[in-house]
């Protein structure tokens, strides 16, 4: 699938010519003028490829710190997701210039063009039709993705667009548990992307449990249940190896709030069965919602913080306290999506750490509450059941769940050595592709194949005789090297196209001194 780039794209602020040329000009002119229509990163792209790396990073190579590609894989798998990341590339910066995928077709079918080599490959490998379905397929991904993202301009645009998505996320109504799950792992995202430098970013699923705080499991649930379908997140590309996955952040629905109610039990306790009563109409938690999200990025990670300790629940108040201090309870509910029992449950509990004080009927966070050191309230006679704690650590000792971070990373890094393991494995038993490089080009080296036809096999009409019947195969015939070639009807190569794909790959090594 396209990966949209995060470099930005520029367009001429005067009306552009319109990209198709016109019917009379041909050849090389004619491709100019495609070019001229496209950024100057994205000509480059397609006039002489992926020079600096770029789009291999991740694939099969990584940039060094001088600026130089350091090769980490050179099988052709590897090759081949390079090329197919700067297809994709060029597929969005055409659709980005509201161009076709006839013109897309052009600028990769083009012989002088570097960046179309994926696609001129397996037009040699696999037949002409093969390789506009291929293009074809490039192009509704990238039209798909051009449409669903934002074109970066500058550094500027990219801290405004991440400067909104956190005040869109501090602004959510997230009820219940899951909901409050899933902005963990929101904020996880978000804190991948502000380091990424762009809403395009890349993160493992064990990678993303550990920074915020739960099981891979539920974090599984909440990408299902939530996130993607609220359209918060969009996969691009899953992980693969050494890979993670490529994420998308978006704004989400806007001020929609994420309900969860097939997920869990009638709302009984938000709407009282009487409307004479004069009680709540609309969910309780649905006003207002305000919470500091940096807050909640810095404690999920503790233990203190996992499913049976404090919770969820308790960086929700804790965020929002922080975001406004001295709250009553009727503006807790509002500002952090908890609903009544559950604020008041919480707070008795970080009330008995020394966290949070209570003065009449507001709230407060303890001075220093954001490093776990509770306090006694300032009062005649303190509570007894009141016992300030030394930080999160020992909180987390006194809730059972100390260690729940390491065991998680422990068996996080089992995980992936059994599965590098497996992958080493799956390796030894595939035949890797030979490349040498001359000129600054990768030249791929002819395999000894085993299918050569002995000279009593060989018909005069080119077909294969049966060794066994001594009479015609049917669907096999004798290639004009003398190699053995199979004819399906899933191979939509004719013969010549088969036996010139050969021939230009001896040309090649044979022409390399």
């Amino acid at each position: 699938m396209p990966h949209p780039t995060s470099h930005p794209h520029y367009f001429p602020s005067a009306s552009r010519p319109d990209f198709s040329p016109p019917e009379a000009a041909t050849g090389h002119h004619t491709t100019l003028q495609g070019l001229a229509c496209l950024p100057q990163p994205a000509a480059d792209l397609v006039l002489l490829g992926d020079l600096t790396g770029r789009y291999a990073t991740g694939s099969y190579s990584r940039l060094a710190a001088d600026g130089q590609t350091v090769t980490l894989r050179t099988d052709r798998q590897g090759a081949a997701e390079h090329g197919h990341r700067i297809t994709a590339a060029i597929a969005c910066h055409v659709a980005r210039a509201s161009g076709s995928v006839e013109q897309l077709t052009r600028l990769l079918l083009h012989p002088e063009h570097e960046g179309g080599r994926h696609a001129r490959g397996i037009a040699l490998r696999s037949g002409q039709s093969r390789a506009l379905d291929y293009i074809r397929r490039v192009w509704t991904n990238a039209v798909h993705t051009v449409s669903t993202t934002t074109a970066l301009g500058s550094r500027d645009h990219v801290y405004e667009l991440l400067v909104a998505l956190r005040d869109r996320i501090e602004t959510t109504p997230w009820r219940g548990e899951r909901g409050r799950t899933a902005l963990r792992v929101l904020r996880a995202h978000l804190n991948f992307a502000e380091t990424a430098g762009g809403p395009l970013h890349h993160a493992s699923e064990r990678q993303t449990a550990e920074e915020a705080g739960i099981s891979r499991t539920t974090l599984r649930a909440v990408y299902e249940s939530v996130l993607k379908p609220h359209g918060w997140l969009r996969r691009l590309r899953v992980g693969h190896g050494r890979e993670g996955s490529t994420w998308y952040l978006t704004l989400g629905s806007p001020r929609r709030p994420i309900a969860l109610t097939a997920m869990s039990p009638s709302r009984t306790t938000q709407f009282p069965p009487d409307p004479a009563l004069e009680e709540w109409t609309t969910p309780e938690t649905a006003t207002a919602p305000d919470i500091d999200s940096t807050v909640l990025s810095r404690l999920m990670g503790h233990d203190a913080f996992a499913h049976h300790g404090l919770g969820s629940a308790a960086l929700m108040i804790i965020s929002a306290l922080h975001a406004r201090p001295a709250q009553t309870i009727a503006d807790l509910i509002a500002s952090s999506s908890v609903s009544r029992a559950t604020t008041y449950r919480t707070l008795q509990r970080l009330a008995g750490h020394g966290l949070v004080h209570h003065h009449g009927e507001t709230w407060t966070l303890a001075p220093r509450a954001l490093e776990g050191l509770g306090r006694l309230p300032h009062s005649a006679q303190p509570p007894s059941d009141i016992q300030p704690t030394r930080g999160w650590d020992e909180i987390a000792l006194r809730t059972g769940t100390a260690g729940t971070a390491a065991r998680r990373k422990t068996l996080h890094a089992a995980e992936r050595a059994l599965y590098q393991e497996a992958l080493e494995r799956l390796a030894e038993h595939r035949s890797r592709a030979l490349l040498i490089v001359h000129n600054g080009r990768p030249v791929l080296v002819p395999a000894v194949r085993p299918d050569e036809v002995p000279a009593d096999w060989r018909a005069a009409d080119g077909r294969v005789l049966d060794p066994a019947t001594g009479r015609a195969a049917d669907g096999w015939r004798v290639a004009t090297d003398g190699r053995l070639i199979l004819i399906t009807p899933a191979d939509q190569r004719s013969y010549d196209e088969l036996a010139a794909a050969h021939t230009q790959a001896l040309s090649e090594w044979e022409s390399t001194p």
